[in-house]
């Protein structure tokens, strides 16, 4: 019996996702596992493209300029600039969460509030790709690196108390944080001493409130999670010295940000099962937050199926558990942001435009009055119904009144994208080329990136990947 195996529950935990980090090699991913990373990353790549092309990128390149960066070794992407990988790590963090429309971990547990824990990909692929240049590596390479990211994530999430996200923690923020470091440790080639300080160094630097949900700074979250990554795993290297023991410790992370933990959701189930593959991740059709999705692909089924014209449409129920609608938290959406976090202005852009991506949710289409007037006919109400299905779905119960007297109902528990009803490699390419068209970038180097990440981990040095996502 292994030294891990012997181990209670919680026993030197930190170790053993340090060793985990250290120990796994590529073959380790079963290929399903490997086939939907790779919808995940091309799927990230398009977002910070995409977000790069917002004011928030804006922002950020502003910020790069007043802090008198140079040349680093890492792409922003979308752009023909180059920084340090903690600033590329920032930037890309920032451009995938930028809109809201990054994938989402689905939750083991049933405690768990909508079933929902981080977005994974955002603190995870950015710090990877920035590593990967720095060290000149291939692309099996950054993949493996990713994975590592996600899944130190995905199990640091479901393994908090729940308590953590309901009292305001953000698990993007904090649990992606480690992401972040374990993604940067192994491609640094950390050793398992070294490891366990970059993720302590990591858990040191993990925040971010809830409070900022529908403001610029829920993607601060993000870009700054990969950050930190980033930096503790270099300032690992270095040297710089941690506790060993920054997760299960008295006054560690888990007790600190969450008053506890369950061991056993984390303690030798680190790639037993990949996160990835089950229970899952989801891949948003939509520019919003995960929870509207159920609903917003029942809605889309219904205008179809039965030809609604927005102009017929009389009222509109949108029935969902008590706990959603504590998080879509604006009804009366004054920007694109709030929009966001608005189930009535989801519905209401779906009867008005038959759509909802990037060029719905603006400032100007939140703020025409067919929208507003539109948004005055949609009560968001608890339905009990949805409540009895449990706080960890995202049921949505529909009910139209047409004006010529048609009753039209319709029920949902989870968004296309979702493992339930996933999006295809070709699917989630057209939602990547999408957001290549909105950033204006060049289409045949679009295309070469979703051909690319296809094949990702035949690819020779991720430098190639890099140049293709430069302008």
């Amino acid at each position: 019996m292994s030294s891990t195996e012997s181990r209670k529950p919680g026993d030197h935990l930190t170790r053993y996702v340090a060793e985990f980090i250290c120990g796994a090699k590529l073959q380790d991913l079963p290929q399903d596992v490997v086939a939907l990373g790779k919808k995940s990353i091309l799927d990230g790549l398009g977002l910070a493209l995409s977000g790069g092309a917002t004011p928030l990128g804006g922002m950020v390149r502003r910020h790069f300029d007043d802090l008198g960066l140079g040349q680093g070794a890492a792409t922003v992407i979308g752009t023909d600039r180059k920084v340090a990988p903690r600033f590329a790590a920032f930037a890309n963090g920032v451009g995938i969460h930028a809109d809201d429309y990054d994938d989402t971990q689905l939750a083991v547990a049933t405690d768990r509030v909508y079933g929902l824990l981080t977005h994974p990909t955002a603190p995870a692929l950015p710090a990877a790709l920035a590593v990967a240049e720095l060290q000149k590596a291939n692309g099996a390479a950054a993949m493996l690196a990713y994975h590592l990211g996600v899944e130190v994530e995905c199990k640091i999430a479901e393994a908090i108390n729940p308590r953590h996200y309901q009292t305001g923690f953000h698990a993007t923020a904090t649990c992606g944080t480690f992401a972040a470091a374990a993604a940067a440790s192994k491609l640094l080639g950390l050793d398992v001493e070294q490891t366990c300080r970059a993720l302590s160094i990591a858990g040191s630097q993990s925040a971010g409130l809830r409070e900022n949900f529908g403001t610029m700074t829920k993607p601060f979250h993000a870009g700054r999670a990969s950050e930190s990554g980033v930096a503790a795993a270099q300032f690992a290297m270095y040297g710089w010295t941690a506790t060993d023991k920054i997760l299960e410790a008295p006054r560690g992370f888990f007790s600190a940000a969450g008053g506890g933990y369950d061991a056993n959701a984390i303690a030798g189930k680190l790639g037993q099962p990949w996160t990835m593959a089950d229970p899952g991740v989801s891949i948003k059709p939509h520019p919003s937050g995960s929870l509207t999705h159920p609903g917003m692909t029942e809605m889309l089924r219904l205008i179809r199926a039965n030809q609604i014209q927005a102009k017929d449409v009389v009222r509109v129920r949108v029935g969902t558990n008590h706990n959603m609608p504590n998080a879509l938290i604006h009804h009366r959406p004054t920007n694109e942001l709030q929009a966001k976090f608005s189930m009535e202005f989801c519905m209401a852009i779906l009867l008005l435009e038959g759509r909802a991506g990037l060029g719905e949710f603006t400032d100007e289409v939140v703020l025409r009055p067919d929208v507003k007037a539109m948004i005055e006919k949609i009560d968001f109400v608890v339905d009990k119904d949805a409540e009895a299905a449990g706080y960890h779905k995202m049921t949505t119960i529909i009910d139209i009144e047409m004006a010529d007297g048609r009753k039209i109902s319709g029920r949902s528990d989870f968004g296309k994208g979702s493992p339930a009803d996933p999006m295809s490699y070709e699917e989630v390419a057209n939602k990547f080329r999408e957001n290549a068209a909105y950033a204006k970038f060049p289409e045949k180097q679009a295309e070469s990136v979703v051909a690319m990440v296809r094949e990702l981990e035949t690819l020779p040095s991720i430098d190639k990947l890099m140049a293709a996502l430069t302008r």
